[in-house]
């Protein structure tokens, strides 16, 4: 299974990497975790909101693919534990499909964005910079796998 973050937004710093790819060492070759970043759509004095938003919108869902199980993840989305998304994770990968994980710019996902998203989810009620978003899901990914396969990472 092919997990995929694909986020808005500019190069991680160091420590994001490191962290990332630690989780992702990890994890074996058939459930692998890829990081994918479109560009931050051009804000200006003068340029629109909406604008940038929609530059994003288009970089974002061209990215996709078909058969992608795309989930938004946004603030206002389904709270989940670790033991849901397991099985929501295994049963994507028991359809034979990848999953996608949308994150927005700094203004949010564009409404074309969750109309294409299967589901909406949350990782917090906080609001959380794209480099712990990052750290979070790489470790939620690996959690998660180590629940599918009765590995002792994960602790009930």
């Amino acid at each position: 299974m092919k997990i995929t973050l694909l986020s808005v937004g500019t190069r991680m710093p160091a420590w994001v990497e490191q962290g990332v790819q630690e989780y992702s060492k990890r994890l074996p070759q058939d459930f692998r975790l890829i990081c994918t970043e479109v560009p931050l759509g051009r804000r200006s004095r003068s340029g629109s909101i909406a604008q940038a938003i929609r530059q994003e919108s288009d970089a974002l869902l061209a990215k996709l693919d078909a058969r992608d199980y795309v989930v938004a993840l946004d603030v206002q989305g389904r709270h989940l534990s670790t033991e849901a998304m397991a099985a929501k994770i295994g049963s994507v990968r028991d359809d034979g499909r990848h999953l996608c994980l949308m994150v927005g710019g700094p203004d949010g996902l564009s409404e074309e964005c969750l109309k294409r998203a299967e589901e909406t989810w949350s990782l917090s009620a906080l609001t959380l910079p794209h480099p712990l978003v990052r750290i979070v899901v790489a470790e939620q990914v690996y959690r998660v796998w180590s629940v599918l396969v009765g590995h002792p990472y994960h602790r009930e």
